[in-house]
């Protein structure tokens, strides 16, 4: 089992930068994937981004792209998520999550993931 605890939400202005961490603990030696997702009021949790914990390989959602960066410490056991250019359209409830199988595609498929975080609020004011 794989424990995953975020931070680093908070209120920011359009325009304006977030970083969120993702401290994993229990189960690390066994880590492949860890990603990002978010959930809008009255939305499906979507994919946000993902990156491989063997050799960085990331996968984002498009509507992110140029804006948000994930990339990993394997000596911290974190994953981080850079996002810049913030828009209100990015408000929502982001979690972080693990998956421990191995595949060569860097996952993005919410069902793949079996460890999850309790979520961590961003609110971008217009």
């Amino acid at each position: 089992q794989v424990y995953l605890v975020e931070s680093g939400g908070g209120l920011v202005q359009a325009g304006g930068s977030l970083r969120l961490s993702c401290a994993a603990s229990g189960r690390t030696n066994s880590l492949y994937t860890m990603a990002w997702f978010r959930q809008a009021p009255g939305k499906e949790r979507e994919f946000v981004a993902a990156v491989s914990w063997t050799d960085s390989r990331t996968n984002y959602q498009d509507s992110v792209k140029g804006r948000f960066t994930i990339s990993r410490d394997n000596a911290k056991n974190t994953v981080y998520l850079q996002m810049n250019s913030l828009k209100p359209e990015d408000t929502a409830v982001y979690y972080c999550a693990a998956r421990q199988q191995w595949t060569y595609a860097v996952i993005t498929t919410r069902a793949s993931f079996e460890s999850w975080g309790q979520g961590t609020q961003v609110t971008v004011s217009s």
